[in-house]
Parts: C-alpha cells; structure tokens; sequence
C-alpha cells in the first residue's frame, strides 16, 4: 500500500525549492506556529523579497497560509509534505552514516542533495534495511510513512543541575566543528554523562563522561538535549 505521506502529492511534482521551504517552514513553526518572513530569510540564505513572492506562490498552491505582519504558517497539505521531507533527509542520513561509513558531522550536506532526487521507493528500502528507525544520528527524530514521529521532552544539557547524571538523547546543531568536537569528546546521543559542576554567570559545566572529566561550555551545553537518568 502506498504511503500516505506521498499518495496525495505523487501526482503533483514539486520543485526543489518549494520542498526546501515547506521543510525550512515546518522546522521553523514548532510544529504549527507562525513564522517570520525574516527569520526564514535568514535561515534560506535569502532575501526578503525573495522569500515574500515565494511565500505567495505557496500560499497559491495551498501549501501555506501567509498572515500579513505576523508570518506563514504551513496548511495540512504543506505540512505532511515537509513531514515527507524530514523523512527522507534524517533516513538518508542514518543510511549514510549506517552503511557508507559517513560521520555525523558530513551527511547534512549529502542529505540535502539527495533527498530531492530519490525515489519514495528507495527511501523505504533504506528504512527497512535500517530496521525502520525512530531516531537520525544526530538524535532527531525521524517521522514514519503516516507522518507520526516520536515524542520527546528533553532537557538541555545547561539546565541540568550538578550531581545529576543523564542521558545525551540529540545534538541541536548542524555545525560540523561543533559536530566534530562533540564526537570526540564522546559527547553523542546515547552517552551517559553526569554533571560535576557548573559555573556561575553561563560558565562551562564540568562532566563525568565514561569515567574521565570532560569540560563544555555553555553554548555547547545548550544544544545537548539530554533526559534524566541512564
């Protein structure tokens, strides 16, 4: 049986950059909320002008609702496309760096070329190879054919309060510096860590991570979303 998320759009061929910006828009909105024409500028690497008439057209197909002054918010139909997107981006990754031997910090880029060039098909093979994963390897989760995903409520690393340990669960960043440091500092989703002490003022956290003594400051800390306990 064909998937839902793709059954209603096969017919309708989509152009890269409308994918791009209903999934820009969905990671945006928190799941529904509205978001500004300038903050998706910026994330685009557009122009404002630009992302207004593009923003129009989207809204023509039915894909988005534009709020004047407010911002854009996608409808249902827009939504399970960039859900479709989400999917095939983080299964991409997690195949990339499953069985191609990629590291976490360079399959973003690769994701993002493939993602619009394979087949729905394709996609499902990989998501059967991989044992239909919840979770990218960045710890994002991963939405299934319908379009459901699982639900978390994570802690940022930054808030957690000494003497507590936790769980690194996702890393909240597609810088690949960033990226890299993390994975040597044994700092990935899965990792057990407890915290030693913070200091004041947004200082670094100290960590116990496998034993040893780990030191990350706070803007790091910030995008390690981590849930108590082990």
């Amino acid at each position: 049986m064909e998937a839902e998320l793709t059954s209603d759009i096969a017919r309708q061929p989509l152009t890269r950059p409308t994918e791009d910006y209903l999934k820009a828009i969905y990671q945006l909105s928190n799941d529904g909320g509205l978001v500004a024409t300038t903050d998706l500028a910026l994330v685009l690497g557009l122009a404002p002008a630009s992302v207004t008439g593009m923003i129009k057209r989207l809204s023509e197909q039915g894909l988005a609702l534009h709020e004047r002054y407010r911002g854009v918010r996608l409808t249902h139909e827009g939504r399970r496309i960039a859900l479709r997107m989400l999917r095939r981006h983080r299964l991409i990754e997690a195949y990339l760096v499953g069985f191609l031997a990629y590291t976490w910090d360079t399959v973003h880029a690769e994701a993002e070329r493939l993602e619009h060039a394979v087949s729905d098909d394709l996609i499902e093979r990989m998501a059967q190879v991989l044992g239909h994963p919840i979770f990218d390897p960045h710890g994002d989760p991963i939405p299934d054919a319908h379009g459901r995903f699982a639900e978390f409520v994570h802690v940022p690393l930054a808030d957690v309060a000494a003497g507590e340990t936790v769980t690194i669960r996702r890393a909240d960043t597609r810088d690949d510096g960033r990226l890299r440091f993390l994975a040597a500092e044994g700092l990935v989703p899965g990792t057990v860590v407890t915290v030693i002490a913070r200091q004041p003022y947004n200082g670094p956290s100290s960590l116990e991570v496998g034993g040893e003594r780990r030191i990350v400051g706070h803007e790091l800390a910030t995008m390690l979303l981590c849930s108590r306990g082990t």
